[in-house]
């Protein structure tokens, strides 16, 4: 599967991610601590939705274009406020011409003390990073493999934060790449919050990374499962999951107010579900 953030930037998988790490944000926001964010692997940071990218797939319309102009009860709304407000912060004359990625919508709701490290494999999309974020010194752009860095750059000084692993699912065993990785960064810093998305599109190796996550002895696990429409007969990206390792407190009851008023925006085809999951806890 070619997962490269440009093809599919405010898609539906983007809307589900963004929005948890927008709550996740939100949440280690609450103290006044700084906390350092970690974006294994960044993309460019900004999406031109008119790009040849985009435009070739159309993906955003069925994603962030039903989203921006959406109605939500009160409760949804206000948890869904920063992330559109970020959004909204990058096309001021309304509409959606442009789209944040990860990195950018980390650093649009850092506060001065907070610290972002944006790690990309790429050399061109690294260069984009390294131009948008130029003169930042809150961001640090590092060219690398994001794998790497779940060895190299953990702990953070600050001792606080969230790592978002976000692979392009480019190459096979990426679901065995993200167990292992994981555990590696877990055994390195264990108090951090983990953010881990995946695709689902094969289902028997999502059954396999599942399982290896429950015995990789991993003490909190919360797994998000987002499907927008039933197996397809032919490989498709029928949903996506994100994993949270340490998920705050809040979260789930966040989720669960959130995942609903989502799924009924997002899905295109019955029977499609969502589903919130402990894989290990005191709810597992």
């Amino acid at each position: 599967m070619n997962y490269r953030h440009a093809y599919h930037a405010g898609n539906f998988a983007d809307v589900v991610k963004h929005v948890v790490l927008t709550r996740l944000l939100e949440y280690l926001k609450q103290k006044d601590k700084a906390f350092r964010v970690i974006d294994t692997h960044a993309g460019i940071g900004r999406y031109d939705l008119s790009s040849v990218e985009a435009q070739k797939t159309g993906e955003w319309q069925a994603g962030i274009g039903r989203l921006i102009d959406g109605s939500f009860a009160a409760p949804v709304a206000a948890l869904l406020a920063p992330y559109l407000e970020t959004v909204r912060s990058l096309n001021p004359e309304g509409g959606i011409q442009k789209y944040p990625g990860s990195p950018l919508i980390a650093r649009h709701l850092m506060r001065k003390q907070d610290r972002l490290t944006a790690i990309e494999l790429h050399p061109k999309d690294v260069a984009k990073l390294r131009t948008f974020f130029a003169g930042d010194f809150q961001a640090r752009i590092i060219e690398l493999d994001g794998w790497l860095a779940l060895g190299a750059h953990l702990p953070p000084k600050e001792k606080r934060g969230l790592v978002l692993i976000d692979p392009p699912f480019e190459e096979a065993g990426e679901f065995e790449r993200l167990v292992d990785g994981l555990m590696r960064a877990h055994k390195r810093w264990p108090g951090g919050i983990y953010a881990l998305w995946y695709p689902i599109k094969d289902r028997k190796a999502i059954i396999a990374f599942r399982k290896a996550l429950k015995q990789s002895g991993i003490p909190k696990l919360l797994d998000i499962e987002f499907e927008i429409r039933p197996a397809s007969s032919e490989p498709s990206l029928d949903g996506s999951g994100l994993l949270v390792v340490n998920p705050p407190f809040t979260l789930e009851g966040e989720l669960r107010t959130l995942l609903p008023a989502l799924h009924r925006l997002l899905a295109v085809e019955k029977p499609a579900h969502w589903s919130l999951e402990w894989l290990a806890g005191e709810q597992a």
